[in-house]
């Protein structure tokens, strides 16, 4: 039998229950696709760029990150789309920013990204 595996069954009930039952899927879904948002690297590139730059135009990330304008703007609408960036529209240029929850996430995933001593 799989080490990951009980080799019987020992459920405690009462317990997983009362725990299944505080489980929130939604919330799940929509932490999971912020986490997803960020696990691409162009993505997490120009969130870090977003996080130095505040307010960024499509043509300055993609100067920044070396990256196709296009791929820029797709990957722009994924972190927007997950919350973690905002928009706004200048004229005729758009200006993207990391949200707050893109902020604090960002923040969160590369202090435990860190490399420790």
């Amino acid at each position: 039998m799989p080490d990951d595996r009980c080799e019987l069954l020992c459920l405690d009930l009462p317990r997983a229950e009362a725990i299944r039952q505080r489980l929130r899927p939604g919330l799940a879904a929509r932490a999971a696709a912020r986490a997803k948002a960020l696990g691409d690297p162009t993505r997490l590139l120009i969130a870090l760029a977003q996080r130095d730059g505040e307010e960024l135009c499509v043509c300055d990330l993609a100067w920044i990150t070396g990256r196709a304008e296009n791929l820029v703007g797709h990957h722009l609408r994924a972190l927007r789309s997950a919350g973690l960036a905002s928009s706004r529209r200048e004229h005729k240029i758009v200006f993207y920013a990391l949200s707050d929850a893109g902020r604090q996430l960002l923040d969160a995933h590369l202090e435990l990204s860190a490399p420790t001593r």
